[in-house]
Parts: structure tokens; C-alpha cells; sequence
């Protein structure tokens, strides 16, 4: 898998955006497949990331020595799990935010010796502060599940959008996932040779 996502290069972005962040794919073996780690954010008002569904992760603290180092800080901070025990695979292409104020920077690891001989435990006990509604393990063919797929319409600024969701968690009432992290593992799917199915034909709701 490492080869596979060194051989591309991520785009990492040069533009100047007045807040930058780094998250942390963190991928681990079960039942012959891969599961990613994924969190949902708690709810806060006027949070607009309120309950969404996301990686570990946040914003870049001028103490980080980059961005690298932030993603495993705020992934430490969240759930108490230390990714320098963890294999780094490589890293996705930088994502701006729709309005250009913000980009996120994405790296991808590995636990457990399943992907990595030198690795040991994969099953962290992961505890979640207070800005952590849960964390949770989904398996990567669940992204590749036309059922588990779907157009939806956000509006951003006043301006309605129809995006491509993956509903990961099984209760219907539950965020999916969409936007930034969306983003992110459409990229890694389709560099592992799993890409997520486009599907036009589905319709907004």
C-alpha cells in the first residue's frame, strides 16, 4: 500500500489561507480488509462543524513544526492515541475549503502488525475528549457500497450545493460523510485501485 500511495506525488498547496490544519487516516486490518478510523465531532452551537463526521485532527499550532506534527498532536489530544508508534504510508493532496479560507493537510497510517511486521497493537483503547462525540472503525468497502450512497444538498453562504455522502454508520439518523474527508478518501480509495463509484444518476435529497 505504501508503494502505491508514494507513486504519485500528493498536490500540496503554496497559497497563503488564513487558517491551515492536518488530519490523520489512521488504517488497520480486520477480517482480510481494511477499516479507517473516523471520528464524530461533538455539537456545539455555531460550531460549523458540528457533529459532522471526520479524521483526528485540527488546526496548526504555530508551536507544530509542521503539519505533520500537528495531525499527530490533535490526534493524541483527541483520542489519546500516540501515531508515533504507527507506520506513516505516505500522505493525500492538500484540500482548501470551499470558501479558500482554510486547507488541510492529510497523512496516512497504519496500525497493528497486519500491515506492518514491526508494528504491534491494533486494537487502541481509544478515549475521546470532550470535543469527540465517539470515534469509530469503518470498513473501506462500506465507501464502495452503492447502498450506502447518495447526492445531498448542503447550503453554503446561501448557496445550495447537491454532494456526493457515505453513509458509514448504520443508523439512518446519523451524520455521513461528506465535503473535506469525503475528499480525502475519494483520493485514497482510487490510489489503492479501490476508487468510490461516481454515481450521477443519484438524487439529491
Amino acid at each position: 500500500m505504501a508503494s502505491r500511495l508514494s507513486a504519485s506525488r500528493p498536490e500540496l498547496s503554496t497559497a497563503s489561507h488564513s487558517t491551515r490544519a492536518a488530519v490523520a487516516l489512521v488504517l488497520r486490518e480486520r477480517g482480510g480488509d481494511l477499516e479507517a478510523l473516523f471520528i464524530r465531532r461533538a455539537e456545539h452551537e455555531g460550531d460549523p462543524w458540528s457533529g459532522h463526521l471526520a479524521f483526528p485532527g485540527g488546526r496548526i499550532d504555530p508551536t507544530d513544526t509542521g503539519p505533520r506534527m500537528a495531525a499527530e498532536r490533535e490526534t493524541l489530544e483527541e483520542l489519546e492515541l500516540d501515531l508515533t508508534g504507527a507506520r506513516l504510508l505516505g500522505q493525500l493532496s492538500d484540500v482548501p475549503g470551499h470558501a479558500e479560507s482554510i486547507c488541510v493537510s492529510a497523512f496516512v497510517y497504519a496500525l497493528g502488525p497486519a500491515l506492518d511486521p514491526a508494528l504491534e497493537s491494533d486494537d487502541p483503547v481509544l478515549k475521546p475528549n470532550h470535543e469527540i462525540r465517539e470515534a469509530f472503525w469503518s470498513p473501506l468497502p462500506h465507501l464502495t457500497d452503492p447502498e450506502r450512497q447518495a447526492l445531498k444538498t448542503f447550503t453554503y453562504l446561501e448557496h445550495a450545493m447537491a454532494l456526493p455522502t457515505v453513509r458509514l454508520l448504520d443508523d439512518p439518523r446519523a451524520p455521513v460523510l461528506w465535503g473535506i474527508t469525503y475528499k480525502f478518501m475519494d483520493e485514497f480509495m482510487s490510489r489503492i485501485g479501490r476508487p468510490i463509484p461516481f454515481m450521477p444518476w443519484a438524487d439529491a435529497d
